[in-house]
């Protein structure tokens, strides 16, 4: 899901810089209105480090192989960090591995960030506000259940948008100039669609991880919910 530097028009990747500034800053605005943003920190770079080095891993799904791309889980569990997260991620990632690229830096912070973001907002809605701490035992496995489909769902939407977006900026700004124009688009249509399986796995792996979490420091996900408004 990493566009990768000359294959989108300069205005589109200006457009792109243009919106992942304005989320980034928005972002950092909410983080400073939180009470215990410094407490995240610790997790913020471990998540941001685990978003970083998954570009290393790839799966192999004939004819084309994909990787992780975490954005729901780090919407889930980073709330509005999320962004700046991914976007430090992705420019490392550019400079390092020569993933992506640093004229697409902003449209792929896009394509990653946004569905995060909305991961994150859904997550928050389906899983409630309820404190895991004072609960007696059936109280906490309600709570548990439902954030295991928030979780699920919050992995699911971030790469199903994100797989959404980069087959639409792809499709959409293929050069008039290209050789084979429905090849191209072809090409597109199968790495999206290889990345289903994905939705499925990230969903379950979010879920699962949220639920452990919850049971053995769910102070990690109460941190989440006490930003205000």
């Amino acid at each position: 899901m990493h566009i990768p530097d000359g294959l989108i028009p300069a205005t589109v990747a200006i457009g792109g810089y243009a919106v992942a500034g304005a989320l980034t800053a928005y972002s950092i605005k909410r983080i400073n209105q939180s009470d215990n943003a410094q407490e995240q920190i610790p997790k913020v770079a471990l998540l941001t480090a685990a978003f970083f080095i998954t570009s290393l891993i790839h799966i192999p799904i004939p004819p084309t192989s994909i990787h992780p791309l975490l954005s729901g889980l780090m919407g889930a569990l980073l709330g509005w960090f999320a962004m700046p997260a991914i976007l430090i991620g992705l420019l490392l990632q550019a400079m390092i591995f020569g993933h992506g690229g640093i004229t697409t830096l902003g449209i792929n912070a896009v394509i990653l960030g946004v569905p995060a973001i909305l991961a994150h907002l859904a997550f928050q809605s389906f899983s409630g506000k309820q404190k895991l701490f004072s609960q007696d035992e059936d109280g906490k496995k309600q709570i548990t259940r439902r954030l295991q489909i928030a979780g699920f769902l919050a992995g699911a939407i971030g790469v199903g948008l994100s797989v959404l977006m980069f087959y639409g900026f792809i499709i959409f700004t293929i050069p008039a100039d290209i050789i084979d124009p429905a090849a191209e688009r072809r090409a597109t249509l199968i790495l999206s669609l290889s990345h289903l399986p994905l939705l499925l796995v990230e969903g379950a792996l979010t879920a699962m991880l949220v639920s452990y979490l919850s049971r053995v420091k769910p102070e990690l996900l109460r941190g989440l919910s006490e930003a205000r408004a």
